[in-house]
């Protein structure tokens, strides 16, 4: 094997017995079930704490027990179904959005993948099973929730949920091109995509570290595709009514709010494996506590990591307004895929250049020159670019502005100008036009001052 190629060794997995495994299965389920619940309490009272709200404060000590009682109301609401709808799609999208959700946590390490912990006198990893390319596991798991969305706008024969699904699809091929870029430089430091790999190659410093924009691109990539704010253009109250869940209640309503939320610890989970040193304890920790990474502590560093990307998401919705449909796609399309390609490029030459032997400042210094070659090009393509425009005098000016063009409202065009608003006339000037008396008072534009004085003379 090529030296610069992690040594993935995976033969821990799939040698626990069958019960175990079940075991393993069952807590990953209740893991996310728990964190659901702790994430919907901690949403609503970090939000009305950024809001100066009091908050859920009623059900269970200090409101903590309100997401609980929230799915049981959901769980106890009567369960429409459209009279227009494809009964047998519209059931069963709600199913196809949930259960990919709940798929992605089986290759998420929450420990080292040596035989760490003992359950019942059995020597096993803290981590349900994993794979040679788990992190493209991720990724088609991920793609495959979106469907569920989709469907449900289709199925419901409305319009709203129709565009709901349609914006939901257009967004998931926007951000999942530059997530997967992101993945790949991950890829490319690492030497492999198992996600056990991932980690144990992170022990000397985090990927955060060294691949910083593909960390930031990371972050932007996962709000868009769970659909929070303020990307949640696919549940946008204010022009769809509720999107592509308008036509949905009860329990079937219910798994599409699990299915977000699930799909938030998904994607913290894969940004804590990927770039926060996954469940290895923090730096301080780690530099003199010898046992911070062994036996159960490692899934309490993993937990905390987990739990405050989770509160990212909500100071992110506690503080930013919703972005219009078209900034989100120009974020997708013309910032975030641009940007994570270059990265890209960059990471790969400078792991190409390491391969060859050259030593890290001859590389800064290659890839340093070559990024101010291309701007100082870009600068002078600018300088000439403006040139040309001022010396090429249009002939004739812009065409006029037709606010009803096509017979629809549309705004201005660059160089083009509003027609001036008409003015109302002021209310003595119209008094007189209905009355026809003269106007003693203005220049003569009504009835004239001449006149009236003439006409009182004589």
């Amino acid at each position: 094997m090529s030296p610069y190629l992690a040594a993935e060794d995976l033969s821990m997995f799939g040698t626990d017995p069958w019960w175990l495994v079940a075991l393993k299965a069952v807590f990953c389920f209740a893991f996310l079930m728990v964190t659901v619940l702790i994430s919907i309490v901690m949403e609503r009272k970090v939000v009305a704490w950024m809001q100066l709200r009091v908050g859920p404060n009623r059900h269970g000590p200090w409101g903590m027990l309100q997401s609980l009682a929230d799915g049981i109301k959901l769980m106890l609401k009567e369960d429409l179904v459209v009279k227009r709808a494809d009964k047998a799609v519209y059931i069963l999208a709600p199913v196809v959005a949930a259960v990919p959700a709940f798929m992605a946590i089986a290759v998420i390490p929450f420990g080292p993948a040596g035989n760490e912990i003992s359950i019942f006198g059995h020597r096993t990893t803290m981590q349900l099973t994993d794979l040679p390319i788990a992190a493209l596991y991720i990724l088609a798991v991920a793609s495959v929730g979106i469907y569920g969305i989709v469907l449900a706008g289709w199925s419901s024969g409305s319009t709203y949920p129709l565009l709901g699904g349609l914006r939901s699809c257009a967004q998931m091929i926007s951000y999942e091109i530059a997530m997967g870029a992101a993945f790949a430089s991950v890829f490319l430091y690492s030497g492999s995509m198992s996600t056990s790999t991932i980690v144990e190659q992170q022990t000397d410093r985090w990927y955060i570290l060294l691949l910083p924009v593909s960390f930031l691109i990371y972050i932007v990539t996962m709000v868009g595709e769970t659909n929070r704010a303020p990307f949640d253009m696919p549940e946008s109250e204010g022009d769809l009514v509720g999107g592509f869940n308008t036509e949905y209640s009860s329990i079937k309503f219910a798994m599409f709010m699990l299915a977000e939320y699930i799909n938030m610890v998904t994607v913290s989970a894969v940004a804590v494996t990927f770039f926060l040193g996954g469940w290895r304890a923090p730096w301080p920790i780690s530099t003199f506590w010898e046992g911070a990474n062994h036996g159960w502590w490692p899934m309490l560093w993993f937990t905390g990591k987990l739990v405050s990307l989770l509160f990212a998401f909500v100071w992110l919705r506690g503080t930013l307004p919703r972005v219009r449909y078209d900034q989100l796609m120009k974020l997708g399309w013309k910032v975030l895929i641009p940007v994570s390609l270059v990265w890209l490029m960059l990471v790969a030459s400078v792991r190409a250049l390491r391969n060859e032997g050259y030593d890290f400042t001859d590389i800064a210094l290659y890839i340093g020159g070559a990024v101010l070659a291309l701007l100082l090009l870009s600068f002078v393509a600018d300088l000439f670019r403006g040139k040309e425009k001022e010396a090429e005098q249009p002939a004739e000016g812009p065409p006029a502005f037709d606010p009803m063009g096509g017979g629809f409202p549309v705004p201005p065009l660059p160089g083009q100008e509003v027609p001036p608003v008409p003015r109302r006339r002021p209310r003595r000037e119209r008094e007189l036009i209905v009355s026809g008396a003269p106007d003693t008072q203005s220049d003569g534009s009504v009835g004239g001052s001449t006149d009236g004085k003439e006409a009182s003379d004589g």
